[in-house]
């Protein structure tokens, strides 16, 4: 993938929970950022690894410990930090949160990003219509600007799978999680709120722990490999609409199954960066939505097909999500809600941390707001983003099903 695109020109904006901006691993890669959070401190302040780690799966450089540090997946990206109030410092996930949300989004377009990372997420029975409804209108203009907003879907699957905002919104790619042999991780959130998956279970990255490095897992980390996929292609074709991005990654993904249509835990499929890189097809048309949204306030809010379990898809593509990579011993295990994924430290094998093998699969996680998960563990080998996979299918625009959020 790098021989065509390593995301040079594009800026991601990551909102999240705070971010360690002097990571070895990040240096450089941090545009000035803005503190929606109203808790003190910063942008550069941070109540766990979270948001270092989505931005380094983004954006790692590996240039840490001599260049044997972690690479994320597009390292020639420059990422715009946006801080919330993830639940980590101040008040749990307080009504203000979606507020919070629109107003990262509004500042990332007024800023130029280009994609939009949101590994967050709030439980729509804490939610209220009016502020849905408003940050609603926020992401359509987002849209209609130019930026493409992806959110994770969410990490409760086993615990009665309730829809997560701002991932289940019209104008928002929800993104699930699959693991290394391409099968959607129990966790991961599912319904029609599913557009694409990621690598999402055994990622490895940059984060706030003494040894610098984190493992995890989750529909955040999958969120993080999906923006930075986008990032990529984008790069190459800087005149394409986010439509037109969007498009690309859903004509190149895994299907499901080896099928020919979405279902509800893997939505269209795996992002595959490197064939939408190197095949990417017809873009189709600039200004029609490959996932219609044309709401701009939705009278209800989307359900989920199912309820008690996901159904069991699988896609020819791997997946990973972040721990804590520590260099000498463990270190204490960062704490997380229920419904977030959980990422903790990990000791250094043979000094090499490897961001790309979530890439090697697809990734991303949520706190009730965050979505993944950190915890000690040994670096997996690094490997390709996965076989040579089939020429994918000339374009033909995607049919959303009836129950797809996106056709209301």
């Amino acid at each position: 993938m790098w021989q065509v695109s390593k995301g040079r020109g594009i800026t991601v904006a990551v909102v999240d929970g705070g971010f360690k901006l002097d990571h070895p691993d990040l240096a450089g890669q941090f545009l000035p950022g803005q503190d929606f959070s109203g808790s003190p401190g910063g942008v550069g302040s941070y109540g766990d690894p979270h948001g270092t780690l989505m931005a380094g799966l983004i954006a790692g450089t590996g240039k840490a410990n001599g260049g044997k540090g972690a690479y994320g997946l597009a390292p020639e990206v420059k990422i715009l930090p946006l801080k919330i109030n993830n639940g980590s410092a101040g008040s749990l996930v307080s009504a203000d949160f979606l507020d919070q949300v629109g107003k990262a989004v509004t500042y990332a377009v007024d800023q130029g990003a280009k994609v939009i990372s949101i590994s967050q997420g709030m439980n729509s029975v804490t939610a209220t219509q009016e502020n849905v409804a408003k940050l609603n209108r926020i992401l359509a203009s987002a849209r209609a600007r130019g930026s493409l907003v992806f959110a994770a879907a969410g990490n409760e699957a086993q615990s009665g799978n309730p829809i997560d905002y701002p991932g289940a919104l019209p104008n928002v790619v929800g993104v699930g999680a699959v693991d290394r042999n391409g099968a959607v991780t129990s966790e991961s959130s599912f319904g029609p709120q599913v557009a694409l998956v990621a690598p999402g279970m055994d990622t490895i990255g940059a984060c706030t722990t003494p040894s610098g490095y984190c493992k995890g897992h989750g529909t955040s980390d999958a969120t993080a490999l999906a923006s930075a996929s986008a990032a990529l292609i984008w790069s190459v074709h800087p005149d394409w609409s986010p439509n037109q991005i969007l498009r690309v990654l859903i004509n190149t993904a895994s299907r499901p199954n080896g099928g020919t249509v979405r279902t509800d835990d893997a939505g269209w499929g795996a992002v595959r960066p490197r064939v939408a890189l190197t095949d990417p097809g017809d873009p189709g048309p600039a200004g029609v939505s490959p996932l219609p949204a044309d709401v701009a306030e939705p009278s209800a809010a989307p359900q989920p097909s199912g309820s008690a379990a996901a159904p069991a898809s699988a896609v020819p593509v791997p997946a990973e999500s972040p721990t804590e990579v520590a260099a000498g011993g463990p270190s204490a295990e960062p704490k997380a809600e229920k419904s977030s994924g959980s990422s903790s430290a990990l000791p250094i094998v043979g000094g090499v941390a490897v961001g790309l093998v979530a890439v090697v699969g697809v990734v991303v996680a949520v706190l009730r707001r965050r979505k993944s998960v950190v915890q000690p563990a040994p670096v997996p080998a690094q490997q390709p983003f996965g076989a040579a996979p089939p020429a994918p299918p000339s374009y033909q625009p995607p049919v959303p099903p009836e129950d797809n959020p996106y056709a209301r």
